[in-house]
Parts: C-alpha cells; sequence; structure tokens
C-alpha cells in the first residue's frame, strides 16, 4: 500500500496490494497491468453511464472555464436552478424544496435535521426516529444511528442516539411469506404510532432495496402500506434514495415505481454519474414553509462550503440529460437479469435470487456466519479480477449493479463468470 494513504472499509493488517487503475471508459477499467475488468458494480454505484463519458466531462470543463465554485448563502447560479428544475420535475409533485450537499451521509442528516426542527418550528418536541432493521444510511453519527448496529458502528454505540427500530419485510422471488411479514411489521408500525402518537420525528428507511446492509429487497406493497400508514398517525416519511435514486431500481426513483409520495428525499450517488461528489435534500412545501419565518429560531442553520458547487451541478445536469436518453436501458435491464436468474434457480449453491431494476442479488449458501464478514466475500473480490470482472460481495451476498451502458452480451457473460467463481 502506498505510505501516505489510509484505504476506507479495508481491515489493513495483512489487507492484499490495492489494484492501480490508470483509466477507465464505459463499463471496463484499465489497471496498471494492462488488464481490463467489467464494472459489475459501478464503483460503489456511483457510475451509472460508465466512466470518462464525454457529455459529462465536457459539461464539467465549460462549466469550470465560467465559474467553478461560488459561496452559495446570498447568491445562485444557473447550474443549481436547473438541475433543481430537472430533478423535482420527476419527483412526485409535493417534493419541490431542493438543499444541496455533497455527500450520501450528509443528505440524510439535512433529512433527518430538518424533520427534527419541522417539529420544533411547529411547536412540538418529536425527539426519535423509527427506523429499520438492516439498515445503513451513512458513516457520519445522525445517519450511523439510524442505521443496523454492527461491526461498522460498534466502537462508537456510546455516542449514538437511540431510534425505534422495526423489522424490514426483505423478500425474495417465490417468497411464500412475503405478506405475512409485511402484515406483521405494519402492525407494528401503526402499534407505535398509535402509543406514542408524539414521539416520533419521522420513518426513515431505504426504499425497495436496502443496499449495503445486503441488498434486502422489499415489495412495492410495503412502501404503499408504510406510506398510508404515515399519513393516517401524521409523522413524516423519509426516504434515503441515495442509491436507490437515477433509475436503479427500473423507474426513476423508488418512490416513483412504488407510486409513493414521501416528505423528503434524500439523493446521491448516480446524481453526477460518478464524476463530481454531489447530494440533494428534497422536501415537501409544507415542510419549507414551517422554516419561512423571520424567527432566527426557525431558521435551517446548516451548510458547508461547497453547498451547491457548479461543477457538481454542470455535472448534474449533463448526468440527467443521458439518464433521460437512457430510460429503456435502466427500465429493461431487470428482464434481463430475471433472464439469467434460470441459470441461478435450482443451484444448490444460491439461493434468494432478487432483482429490483438495474439491481441483481443472491445469497451464496455457505457453512460459516452470513453477514458482511464472511471469507467468502474476500475470495471472490481476489479471484474475480483474474476473470475480468469488479465484484464486491456484501460477505455471502453476491450482487450486480452495473452501469447502464453495459450490454447484454456482457451482463451474459457477468452471470456465466459468477457460475465458475462459486
Amino acid at each position: 500500500m502506498h505510505k501516505n494513504i489510509w484505504h476506507p472499509f479495508t481491515i489493513i493488517k495483512d489487507a492484499p496490494e490495492p489494484l492501480k487503475v490508470k483509466s477507465g471508459k464505459g463499463a471496463y477499467l484499465t489497471l496498471e497491468d494492462g488488464r481490463e475488468i467489467l464494472d459489475c458494480v459501478s464503483s460503489w454505484w456511483v457510475n451509472m453511464h460508465g466512466h470518462s463519458h464525454p457529455d459529462i466531462a465536457k459539461a464539467i470543463y465549460e462549466q469550470a472555464s465560467t465559474l467553478e465554485h461560488v459561496i452559495f448563502a446570498g447568491f445562485t447560479h444557473d447550474p443549481a436552478e436547473q438541475l433543481a428544475e430537472l430533478i423535482t420535475a420527476e419527483l412526485p409533485k409535493n417534493l419541490n424544496r431542493v438543499f444541496f450537499s455533497d455527500n450520501g451521509s450528509t443528505a440524510v442528516e439535512v433529512a433527518m435535521k430538518t424533520a427534527y426542527q419541522y417539529w420544533a418550528n411547529k411547536g412540538q418536541e418529536r425527539k426519535t426516529f423509527i427506523c429499520f432493521e438492516g439498515a445503513y444510511h451513512g458513516d457520519t453519527l445522525g445517519a450511523m444511528s439510524a442505521g443496523e448496529r454492527s461491526i461498522f458502528t460498534e466502537v462508537f454505540k456510546d455516542w449514538m442516539f437511540e431510534v425505534e427500530v422495526i423489522p424490514y419485510p426483505e423478500t425474495w422471488i417465490g417468497d411464500p411469506e412475503r405478506a405475512n411479514k409485511e402484515d406483521d411489521i405494519i402492525e407494528t408500525l401503526e402499534g407505535l404510532l398509535t402509543d406514542h402518537p408524539n414521539k416520533y420525528a419521522g420513518i426513515l428507511m431505504e426504499p425497495l432495496v436496502q443496499g449495503a446492509g445486503g441488498m434486502r429487497m422489499c415489495s412495492e406493497e410495503f412502501l404503499q402500506k408504510v406510506h398510508w400508514s404515515n399519513r393516517q398517525f401524521d409523522t413524516l416519511l423519509i426516504f434515503d434514495e441515495v442509491m436507490t435514486g437515477f433509475g436503479r431500481t427500473g423507474d426513476y426513483f423508488a418512490c416513483k415505481r412504488a407510486q409513493v409520495e414521501p416528505d423528503i428525499i434524500c439523493l446521491s450517488k448516480g446524481i453526477t454519474g460518478g464524476f463530481m461528489p454531489l447530494s440533494i435534500t428534497v422536501s415537501s412545501d409544507e415542510i419549507y414553509e414551517s422554516f419561512n419565518s423571520t424567527d432566527p429560531i426557525k431558521t435551517f442553520w446548516h451548510g458547508h462550503s461547497y453547498t451547491g458547487n457548479p461543477l457538481g451541478c454542470a455535472a448534474g445536469i449533463a448526468s440527467w440529460k443521458l439518464l433521460k436518453e437512457n430510460e429503456c436501458i435502466f427500465k429493461g435491464m431487470e428482464t434481463i437479469h430475471l433472464k439469467n436468474f434460470e441459470r441461478f434457480k435450482d443451484h444448490p449453491s444460491f439461493e434468494k435470487l432478487r432483482v429490483k431494476g438495474t439491481i441483481a442479488a443472491m445469497d451464496i449458501v455457505t457453512e460459516e456466519e452470513t453477514g458482511y464478514l464472511n471469507p467468502v466475500a474476500k475470495r471472490i473480490k481476489e479471484e474475480c479480477v483474474n476473470h475480468g470482472l469488479l465484484l464486491r460481495p456484501l460477505g455471502n451476498v453476491l450482487y450486480l449493479m452495473p452501469p447502464y451502458c453495459v450490454t447484454e452480451e456482457e451482463l451474459d457473460r457477468v452471470y456465466s463468470t459468477i457460475l465458475e467463481l462459486v
């Protein structure tokens, strides 16, 4: 390892030497030794259109020649306004107020702070959130508090605040208990809201797919039930679509696929096509109006140096245009995944096959304890490169989340290689 670099999510002792990437083009990365590998996970789920897309690169170059950055308090600029208009036009009609930040964890922090202060501005003290088992919302303290307690959070447990945690109805193809699980969880949710009507600032969840928690998927019907409960009991519904946004679930946003309207949505990762760090938290007009006051205590005192960065916004506009052009691709990828699943459905090494849009996942049957530290992940990560693939299993959960430029033939090859690897 390089003497000056500390890599993320890496057990330092005995970690393998990181692979040096010299370039990327489309769905492929070229390593220093000349090998090309197909990026099957969009490099932590951000490179929706592949690597080094010329349209986004051009947009950043042209914007850098005009305005690279400006303080966003008291000032505005065209790229931020245009990006906000483009995205909100595709969101549910109640989501219109865009707050810019720089990454998914911060987008979630902004959402939680917004929800908490919304009730405070209305004269109510609602101090906690209802969250879901298996959740991952980021690595800042607030985001960690809302997520699953795990090896990621163990050291910091005394710093984190408590939330109410209910089960997540993970399901898969052929799951006979889906409806029963959902009904039980809704009963639990409504019980909490009935018993403590003024306690919860909001319900926070990853809609349709829990990402880092193991690509655990739930049904559209479950989101509709949660949405109904949220409306009946007067709390806020917050969707963390940091991963699921921008076509990942087969529609522009998971909330659109499920036909529900959250009160707040968190977006990042694919927003710039993997070129620039950027995120937004979009709130309803009703929430925004609770901050519309001359009273300083009702102001949302939050921001950071790069809020609304013009380069990031320019990249976001170019990425959005590509998303529109490639709508048939991200809406059609689920069919390709399902076709390839025919080779796996009776295979003894795989179980719990599941797919939502461009995201496909399966559990590798293993004798070791399941979870993020299952040793099969390390073996596959090391071996897959020799087969020309970048895969990064979440423990014994193997998943694909390829860029939208991947071809059907390339996906067929990926699935054939997985059968060889496992």
